[in-house]
C-alpha cells in the first residue's frame, strides 16, 4: 500500500499546486509566477545536482531533442497558466488529462509504433470526450480554450520525446525543463511585474516551485516502489482533487459537459494504458500483431 499512498499524496500535491497558480496568475503576471516558481525549484534541486556533479547534468544525449523538449516544456507550462487564469481549474485538468491519448495516436507516425483497432476506438472515444468538454459552439473557439489544447498537446509531445531520452538521468530532464521555464519567464516578468501585496501571497510564489518539485518526487518514488499498473491510473484524482479545490476556493461548479468529457477521457486513457501494459507482456513471450 506505500507506493499507492505516495503516489495519491503526489497527485494531491500537484492539484495543490495547480491552484495555488490560478490563485496567484489572477493577481500576478504570467512571467512573474513562472519565474519565482522555477527560481524555488532549482533551491530544492541544487543539492541534488551539486551531487550528481555538474558535468553528469549538462552532459546528454541528442542536444537537439533535449532543445525540443525544453521548448515544449515551457510552452505547456505558460499555456497552463494561462489557461486556469480564464478557465475552471477542472476543465483544464481535463483538457491536460488528455495528453495520454494524443500520445498512443501520434506515436505510429513519429516513433513507428504499432496501434491497433482497440487503441484506436479508446483513442477516438477519447477525442470525442475533448470535444464534449469544449462544448461544440462559439465557445469552443475562445482563446483560451484553444491555448488548452495547444498546452495539453505540447505536454503530450513532450511526453513522446522523453521516450527517445530514457537513458538521460532523471535530474537533467528536471533541470533542463526547469531551467528552461525560469529563463523564459525572466524574459517576460519585466513586462508585467506586480507588485507582491501580501504575505500569503509571497510566501504561496515561493511554495509555487517547492510544491511541485515535492509532486515528482512523490511520484518517481512511488513508480520506484510499485508497479506502473497499481499507481499510475491514481493519476487521474488529479481531476478530483481540481473539482473539490476549484469548488473551494474559485467557486466552480463542474458542468455537466465536462464531466461526461472527463469520464470519456480517464475511460479511454485507462483502456490505452492497460493495454499497452498487456501487449507488452505478450510480446514478451513471444511477438504478436498488435491490437
Amino acid at each position: 500500500m506505500t507506493g499507492p499512498l505516495i503516489m495519491l499524496l503526489g497527485m494531491l500535491m500537484f492539484a495543490l499546486n495547480d491552484a495555488m497558480g490560478k490563485w496567484l496568475v489572477a493577481n500576478y503576471g504570467l512571467g512573474q509566477v513562472i519565474l519565482v516558481r522555477s527560481l524555488a525549484a532549482l533551491v530544492i534541486l541544487a543539492p541534488f545536482l551539486w551531487k550528481a556533479g555538474l558535468r553528469s547534468v549538462l552532459s546528454v544525449e541528442k542536444p537537439w531533442m533535449q532543445f525540443t523538449r525544453v521548448v515544449l516544456s515551457t510552452l505547456e507550462v505558460f499555456c497552463f497558466y494561462y489557461a486556469v487564469m480564464y478557465l475552471p481549474l477542472a476543465d483544464v485538468m481535463t483538457y491536460w488529462l488528455a495528453a495520454p491519448i494524443y500520445v498512443a495516436a501520434a506515436s505510429p507516425l513519429l516513433l513507428g509504433e504499432n496501434v491497433g483497432w482497440r487503441r484506436w476506438c479508446a483513442i477516438a472515444a477519447g477525442f470525442i470526450g475533448v470535444i464534449i468538454t469544449l462544448e461544440p459552439s462559439s465557445a469552443m473557439f475562445t482563446l483560451p480554450a484553444l491555448i488548452s489544447i495547444v498546452g495539453s498537446g505540447a505536454f503530450a509531445f513532450m511526453l513522446l520525446s522523453g521516450r527517445s531520452l530514457r537513458n538521460t538521468p532523471d535530474k537533467s530532464l528536471v533541470f533542463f525543463q526547469v531551467a528552461g521555464a525560469g529563463l523564459a519567464g525572466l524574459a517576460f516578468a519585466p513586462f508585467d511585474w506586480a507588485p507582491i501585496s501580501s504575505g500569503v501571497d509571497l510566501t504561496l510564489l515561493g511554495l509555487l516551485g517547492i510544491v511541485a518539485m515535492a509532486a515528482h518526487m512523490l511520484v518517481n518514488r512511488a513508480l520506484k516502489i510499485s508497479d506502473a499498473a497499481t499507481v499510475a491510473p491514481l493519476q487521474y484524482t488529479l481531476l478530483l482533487w481540481a473539482v473539490v479545490f476549484g469548488w473551494m476556493f474559485f467557486g466552480d461548479v463542474p458542468r455537466l459537459g465536462m464531466l461526461v468529457g472527463a469520464g470519456l477521457i480517464v475511460a479511454s486513457g485507462l483502456f490505452i494504458f492497460f493495454r499497452e501494459r498487456q501487449l507488452k507482456a505478450r510480446n514478451a513471450v513471444s511477438p504478436v500483431v498488435a491490437e
